[in-house]
C-alpha cells in the first residue's frame, strides 16, 4: 500500500546513531523489513532473487542491492519528494548515480557526527577544500559535506580553492608559521598537481585524499599517490575518506589506507565470483579477506541501506578494512583508485 509523502520513521532515525556492535545486528534486521516493505525497487530485486524474507534472521542473510540500480531507479524508500538529489562523478559518456535524499538533516547528523568521532569539533581546525572537479557541476555530496564542515569550523579561512593554488599554498604557509591545526581535503589528481607545485614541509596539516583521478592524471595505486603526496609535503601519514554518491555515511583512514567505520557502518565482503556468497567475517581473524565490498549504511533509512559495491576490498580482524580497486567490469568513478 503507497506511503504517503509526510511518513518518517523518527524512532529508527534516533535507534541509527545510538548503533553499538550489540544492537546493529538487530537495527540492520529493522531497516531490512522497513526497506523491504516501502522500498519498491528493493523489495523487486529481494523478490526477483527468491528471497525468502521468514529466514532472514542475521545481516549476512540480507540481500544486497547491485550498485548499478542507483543509475537507472529511484531507489526510494516510502512516496516522498526529495530535499536534494545528490548525483555521482564520472566521465562524459557514462550514466552517474542518484540518490534521492529524502531528509537532509539525517545526512547532516551522519557526515558530522562520523566526522567528530575521528577528528573532533570542525571548530578545532581551519578546512581547507581543492575539488575542483566536483565544485564545476551540481548536486556533489561531497561538496555538501565539505561545505558544511567549513562553516562549522567557524575559521574565517576555512574555504574552497579552485583552481587558485598560490593563494592556497599563502594560506597553509600563514597556518603552519601560526601553529593552526588544518586539514586540506582534496581529490587526488588536484592534490597531486598541488604537491608538485608547492612542495612544503606540513607540521600542523593533515592531508586527506578522497581518491580520484578523473581522468586528469595516469592512474595509481593509493599507495603510490600517498608515498608521493608524503614526500612533497614531507607527512608520515597521509588520510583518506571512503564515500560516494549512493551512501549517507564515510568511512576514514589516518594512514596506509586502513579504514574505519562509524558504528552504523559496516563492511561485508562478497566472492567476485558470486555476488550471493557472502564471506564469514570469523574467517577474518586467521588471515585478512580479500573481495567485493558490501556495505551497510543504517543511517540510508528512506533509501537502500543494503548495497552491493563494485570496489575490491581487504577485511581485517577488527572489522578495518583497505579499499584495493575496481571490479573489472565496473565503471570509471571518482573515488577510484586502481587495484594495489
Amino acid at each position: 500500500m503507497p506511503v504517503k509523502e509526510t511518513v518518517k520513521n523518527t524512532d529508527l532515525e534516533k535507534k541509527v546513531f545510538a548503533a553499538s556492535a550489540d544492537n546493529f545486528p538487530a537495527l540492520a534486521l529493522e531497516l531490512f523489513h522497513f526497506q523491504y516493505e516501502y522500498n519498491p525497487v528493493y523489495r523487486q530485486y529481494c523478490n526477483a532473487i527468491n528471497t525468502d524474507i521468514a529466514a532472514v534472521d542475521r545481516p549476512e542473510k540480507i540481500p544486497f542491492l547491485p550498485i548499478s540500480f542507483f543509475k537507472t531507479h529511484p531507489v526510494n524508500t516510502t512516496e516522498f519528494e526529495p530535499e536534494v538529489i545528490f548525483e555521482s562523478s564520472g566521465t562524459t559518456t557514462s550514466i552517474n548515480s542518484r540518490h534521492m535524499v529524502k531528509d537532509l538533516s539525517v545526512y547532516r547528523r551522519s557526515f558530522m557526527t562520523c566526522y567528530e568521532k575521528f577528528y573532533g569539533s570542525p571548530k578545532s581546525k581551519c578546512i581547507l577544500g581543492l575539488l575542483p572537479s566536483y565544485l564545476e557541476r551540481n548536486n556533489s555530496s561531497l561538496v555538501m559535506m565539505t561545505d558544511e564542515l567549513m562553516k562549522a569550523s567557524v575559521n574565517p579561512l576555512s574555504g574552497f580553492y579552485l583552481d587558485d593554488l598560490e593563494k592556497l599554498h599563502s594560506t597553509i604557509m600563514h597556518n603552519e608559521l601560526l601553529k593552526t591545526p588544518t586539514l586540506l581535503i582534496g581529490v587526488t589528481y588536484a592534490l597531486l598537481n598541488f604537491a608538485e607545485k608547492y612542495p612544503m614541509h606540513l607540521r600542523h596539516t593533515i592531508v586527506m585524499e578522497t581518491g580520484g583521478m578523473k581522468g586528469r592524471r595516469e592512474e595509481m595505486t593509493r599507495q603510490q599517490v600517498h608515498e608521493q603526496l608524503q614526500k612533497q609535503f614531507a607527512l608520515g601519514l597521509v588520510h583518506s575518506e571512503y564515500g560516494m554518491t549512493e551512501l549517507l555515511s564515510q568511512a576514514y583512514s589516518k594512514g596506509d589506507g586502513i579504514f574505519h567505520c562509524p558504528s552504523w557502518m559496516k563492511i561485508l565482503l562478497r566472492d567476485e565470483d558470486d555476488p550471493f556468497h557472502l564471506m564469514s567475517a570469523e574467517a577474518a581473524i586467521n588471515r585478512p579477506l580479500t573481495g567485493a565490498i558490501n556495505i551497510i549504511d543504517l543511517a540510508n533509512i528512506y533509501s537502500c541501506s543494503f548495497i552491493a559495491t563494485d570496489d575490491i576490498g581487504r577485511l581485517h580482524s577488527n572489522e578495518s578494512f583497505e579499499v584495493l580497486g575496481r571490479m573489472d567490469a565496473s565503471d570509471t568513478r571518482g573515488c577510484s583508485l586502481l587495484a594495489i
